[in-house]
């Protein structure tokens, strides 16, 4: 059984607060459970309340802590629990962090230890308890324009693979769909449409038709990549900050509006697309009216993420 539970939904910074009961204010965090496995992603402010559980649940009937933890990207609100993950002061946890490569110099491992610094906590990361493995990686899907170099889906063992795309964020960030008999749940934040860079004719001398011809089809291209990427995944966890309006004012900024979502889940076998990574100034009642408009309009399942709720693939 392949089943996902949402422990953080909110993006950019956590909002608590009697408005945001219902969907929850924390930061981005996913727990994926193939059958006895468990896989997180994203280590945002809901990996604490999730660290919580694991302790009363995983430690107490497994005697030890074991967790495969992917990264999209290491934006702050991504990585900003991970000094309040319980389980790493824990003797006998055991996890294995994978993220994204980097085009700085900064391993991924300074970046989510340097949050532990004395500047910022209380515990150094060198007195964490947990035996904790690093590793970056690249997308794990064929890519036309590197047509030599095809990588294998990330084998963790027992039927669990994970295959990576990469999106459309400000710095290097991983889609991750993990499969297991037969069965998929894909993730597509932090995330917008891909877009020509090139200048257009309206920019006068700065045009250039064949640079603006070749952008506009690298933009198509890897568009198209990303709902092949999604194509037939029984849930799709998919960016969804702004509506059309506010992302006319945003675009550049990395997230989606929710007619994208849904355009990039249509007509693609997808059993269910769930809005993820809400714009923190949302009260409960503008998310609970959108997701009525979107239901009502589409013809097939959609929902917004909400902390506390478990689906099945």
């Amino acid at each position: 059984m392949l089943t996902l539970r949402f422990w953080g939904v909110r993006g950019s910074l956590p909002c608590p607060g009697p408005d945001t009961v219902i969907y929850g204010g924390n930061t981005s965090c996913l727990e994926i459970r193939a059958d006895d496995r468990l896989v997180i992603i994203d280590l945002g402010t809901g990996v604490r309340p999730l660290g919580d559980w694991l302790i009363k649940n995983d430690l107490k009937k497994r005697g030890k802590i074991e967790a495969d933890i992917f990264l999209t990207h290491t934006h702050w609100d991504h990585i900003m629990g991970f000094p309040m993950f319980n389980p790493i002061y824990i003797p006998g946890t055991q996890l294995r962090i994978t993220a994204p490569v980097s085009l700085e110099n900064e391993s991924l491992k300074s970046i989510i230890e340097n949050q532990m610094s004395h500047k910022y906590w209380p515990v150094r990361a060198q007195e964490l308890a947990a035996s904790i493995e690093y590793k970056q990686i690249r997308e794990t899907v064929f890519n036309p324009r590197i047509p030599n170099v095809k990588e294998a889906p990330l084998d963790l063992g027992g039927g669990l693979t994970v295959t990576c795309k990469f999106l459309n964020h400000p710095i290097f960030c991983l889609g991750y769909r993990i499969n297991y008999k037969g069965k998929s749940i894909a993730t597509v934040y932090d995330h917008e449409p891909f877009q020509n860079l090139f200048p257009s004719a309206s920019a006068g001398k700065k045009y250039d038709a064949a640079a603006a011809l070749e952008g506009e089809g690298t933009a198509a291209e890897e568009n198209e990549r990303v709902r092949q990427f999604i194509s037939g995944a029984d849930i799709v966890v998919h960016d969804a900050q702004y509506t059309e309006e506010e992302y006319k004012g945003k675009a550049g900024w990395g997230h989606c509006s929710y007619k994208h979502a849904v355009q990039a889940a249509e007509n693609n076998n997808i059993k269910k697309l769930v809005f993820f990574h809400h714009e923190p100034a949302y009260a409960d009642k503008q998310l609970e009216q959108l997701e009525k408009n979107y239901m009502k309009n589409s013809g097939f399942e959609i929902m917004m993420a909400r902390e506390g709720i478990t689906l099945e693939a």
